[in-house]
């Protein structure tokens, strides 16, 4: 099997970002990746922090034979294990961790505290707070005694006379 290290098209419309994988040879260009070896981000601004490639598995795909594209062959020469740019992409990639400091947290507002002159022992089921599965008399335009009246009552084959 013949293996590529190519780009992989990620991203929404107009917001590219690229996977750098291993790839067989014939798949389509956002197929499936053998294995995913880096990222290249081209909307970031600072241009040596665009490229992050994991070094020792690129050397490995490299030393059993894969071709690396022709981008993914310029990242590899400049931000591979021996690349010419490394220090620029540390500096680069410290500037963009100083430069985005972490959102503060919400947090909710502390509950109230209930007044000092209610009891605190008293007790909380009382009955307005307790569900129950009782349909409401005001829910419905008849009284309650009428609705479960209709509800107790068989249904008889003879019509009702009135």
């Amino acid at each position: 099997m013949a293996v590529r290290i190519r780009m992989k098209r990620m991203g929404r419309r107009h917001r590219p970002y690229y996977r750098i994988c291993a790839m067989d040879i014939r798949t389509p260009r956002d197929g499936r990746a053998i294995e995913e070896l880096g990222t290249y981000d081209p909307s970031i601004s600072d241009v040596d922090a665009r490229a992050r490639l994991e070094k020792e598995r690129i050397d490995y795909w490299l030393s059993v034979g894969a071709l690396p594209s022709d981008k993914v062959k310029v990242l590899i020469k400049k931000y591979g294990t021996d690349g010419t740019h490394l220090p620029q992409q540390e500096a680069a990639l410290q500037r963009i961790a100083q430069a985005r400091p972490l959102p503060p947290i919400k947090m909710a507002p502390a509950p109230a505290e209930a007044p000092a002159s209610e009891p605190t022992d008293a007790p909380t089921d009382t009955p307005a707070s307790k569900p129950t599965n009782e349909p409401a008399a005001e829910a419905t335009n008849e009284p309650a005694d009428a609705a479960t009246d209709q509800a107790t009552e068989p249904p008889t084959d003879e019509p009702a006379s009135e």
